[in-house]
């Protein structure tokens, strides 16, 4: 047994990849930093190489637990839209692509999403949690009532993708709001619900 998989090795490696994707949110990759991941999670420096092989593994694994939070919360607000609470379908799919109406917050999240392209060993883990987020944003926008494909939900998300990175550049004070009503003249039909 290797004391990663001990149950305070468990929860030491979790800590750290909790801390490491905290800061990957507030600062995106360049503010993962073995000793600032230490720092986060209260552990000693040697804690971040002792669990992990490389810091590439590190800022991986904090992807991946972003990814997978932002994943499992949509499909529990799934959940309980099929079970009858209101729901402004056009809001959620926003919530997953966008999340924020602060334009730092929405800037540090597209530096991120570019930024993988520079990281070849961030593309398998990416294009795997991409295909799972297509899939929930179908199984949304179809639950709303939406004529829906993935064809369709790829032109979604590039139509937001692209108003989203166009406010960024004109420095616009609502990112989302102007994907919104990019995404709603695109396709009239979204907003008929």
């Amino acid at each position: 047994m290797t004391a990663a998989s001990t149950p305070k090795g468990e929860r030491r490696r979790h800590e750290l990849v909790a801390a490491a994707a905290a800061l990957l949110t507030e600062g995106g990759f360049d503010a993962i930093r073995h000793r600032a991941v230490a720092e986060r999670a209260g552990l000693p420096l040697a804690s971040t190489t002792y669990y992990f092989d490389s810091l590439d593994e590190l800022i991986e694994a904090a992807v991946e637990f972003n990814g997978r939070a932002e994943l499992d919360e949509g499909r529990e607000r799934l959940a309980r839209m099929l079970a009858g609470e209101p729901t402004d379908v056009i809001e959620f799919a926003l919530d997953l692509l966008v999340s924020d109406h602060d334009s730092q917050a929405v800037m540090l999240r597209y530096e991120r999403l570019v930024g993988t392209g520079r990281r070849p060993y961030l593309r398998p883990l990416m294009r795997q949690m991409g295909s799972e987020l297509h899939q929930l944003l179908l199984e949304i926008l179809t639950a709303g009532g939406f004529r829906m494909d993935l064809e369709r939900v790829n032109q979604l998300i590039s139509v937001v993708d692209g108003a989203v990175v166009n406010a960024l550049i004109e420095v616009h004070p609502d990112p989302r709001g102007a994907a919104r009503r990019m995404l709603l003249s695109v396709m009239p039909d979204l907003g008929e619900h």
